[in-house]
């Protein structure tokens, strides 16, 4: 299969995860508001393989410039989401080029910005508060909103969650190189 088609199909693994976190706000608004937590223990396979068919600049901008272009079209790119995206896949591809593209160290270390990226996507919630509450109305079941009030104004456990993503973004690759053992020999 041709390098460009596989980087295709990561995009579209990258998005089914995307819209599989924004699904599970189906469930309670926490599910939401915290996904990316643990968002990147399936990020993490998806960013070790187009960074091993991407070696040079652009895996991250491949794989969130992709998702960028499809919120924008689809009216789902806010200016939180937009300064977020653009930051964390610029940190990620600067750690990816100063420890050296085709290192292991270099995508370990510029996966936990990536990693973080859907924060970006549900920091509406605390950049436009009012607006999120009124699209839940039109949008979510009856009371939606209401359950997501205590969620928005949970700070201290918001900061505790992205920290959390962290160490679990630095878990997730380290599994990610033992699973995809092939992959990740192809990195010094």
């Amino acid at each position: 299969m041709k390098p460009v088609f596989k980087v295709i199909l990561m995009e579209i693994a990258y998005l089914a995860t995307f819209i599989l976190g924004a699904a599970s706000g189906a469930i309670h608004p926490a599910c939401y508001a915290y996904a990316g937590a643990v968002l990147p223990l399936a990020f993490a396979f998806i960013y070790l393989y187009t960074c091993t068919i991407i070696r040079g600049f652009g895996a991250p901008t491949a794989l969130n410039g992709f998702i960028f272009v499809l919120f924008l079209i689809a009216g789902e790119a806010d200016i939180a989401y937009i300064i977020g995206t653009i930051v964390l896949t610029a940190l990620a591809e600067i750690i990816r080029y100063f420890c050296g593209y085709d290192t292991r160290k270099g995508v370990r270390w510029s996966f936990v910005p990536f990693a973080l990226s859907f924060f970006a996507y549900t920091a509406h919630w605390w950049t436009d508060t009012e607006g999120s509450l009124a699209a839940a109305v039109e949008e979510m079941r009856p009371g939606y909103d209401q359950l997501m009030i205590p969620v928005i104004d949970n700070i201290p456990v918001l900061i505790i969650v992205i920290v959390l993503a962290i160490p679990v973004s630095i878990l997730a690759m380290r599994l990610a190189e033992k699973l995809l053992k092939k992959p990740a020999a192809t990195l010094n």
